[in-house]
């Protein structure tokens, strides 16, 4: 969804940027897990699949994917972007007719950043951009 491809949500334990070209790479590697596979129903994709895939969402109306960033190591800058990922969080608009109906998921695909809560937050930023950029688009 290219409504929030400028866009950067800062909270504090995460920050959410939009799902670019430049974290396929990482977001790949990740999508190599079995478990992860089986979690969140997918297939295994070739590199260049995936590519094609983050483009496919960028472009798509009904969908909108932040990438979710361990917020201490981004604020810290002492590392590139790609290493501070932790997984992606995502809002489906799953009724076309009603644009204030969707559904969010969330993946936190680092191991190491499972159980500090940076889902929980994510989702909640999550429907907090969702529910305004909805008012915003009723202006």
């Amino acid at each position: 969804m290219r409504l929030n491809e400028n866009i950067l949500l800062l909270g504090k334990k995460v920050v959410l940027v939009p799902y670019t070209s430049e974290h396929v790479p990482r977001y790949h590697e990740w999508m190599k897990s079995e478990e992860l596979q089986r979690l969140t129903a997918s297939e295994p994709l070739t590199l260049e699949q995936e590519y094609s895939m983050q483009q496919s969402w960028r472009d798509d109306a009904d969908k909108c994917t932040f990438i979710v960033l361990d917020a201490e190591k981004w604020q810290a800058r002492l590392s590139p972007e790609e290493s501070c990922m932790a997984g992606d969080v995502n809002l489906f608009l799953t009724d076309p007719g009603d644009p204030s109906l969707g559904e969010i998921e969330v993946m936190i695909a680092e191991p190491s950043c499972r159980g500090k809560g940076f889902g929980t937050e994510a989702v909640l930023m999550m429907m907090s951009y969702g529910g305004d950029a909805q008012t915003d688009g009723d202006r």
